[in-house]
């Protein structure tokens, strides 16, 4: 099977605005779909990301504390998938719980590197 990264990007303004009581629910909206990719064999892990991290950029590895752009988006976690094909995994991507409000979420295919060596 092929893996892909499923980049969950949030408004950071709407999730500041959401009260805990959405906040709950959106958890437990993660933990049942979570369940539901886990049980069909495509879930191989999934996280939430703190929305500050360090950025090290250039030859000299110049250390910047994030977030790194002025932006009303944060990439708020992550899940790692696997499936034949793009097409089951964009199907999975759509009843993701990001979407309820307002997220987007990137698919990204892992490279396999087999497919380079000679």
């Amino acid at each position: 099977m092929k893996k892909f990264l499923l980049l969950l990007h949030e408004d950071i303004e709407k999730m500041n605005e959401l009260s805990p009581k959405e906040m709950g629910e959106l958890a437990n909206a993660h933990m049942a779909w979570a369940t539901k990719l886990a049980e069909s064999g495509h879930l191989i892990s999934g996280e939430g990301l703190h929305e500050k991290g360090v950025l090290i950029t250039g030859k000299e590895c110049v250390i910047k504390d994030g977030p790194y752009l002025e932006s009303k988006e944060l990439i708020g976690g992550y899940y790692l998938l696997q499936a034949n094909d793009l097409d089951t995994i964009v199907q999975f991507a759509k009843e993701c719980p990001c979407h309820l409000w307002g997220g987007t979420t990137e698919i990204r295919a892992i490279m396999e590197m087999d497919q380079y060596e000679q």
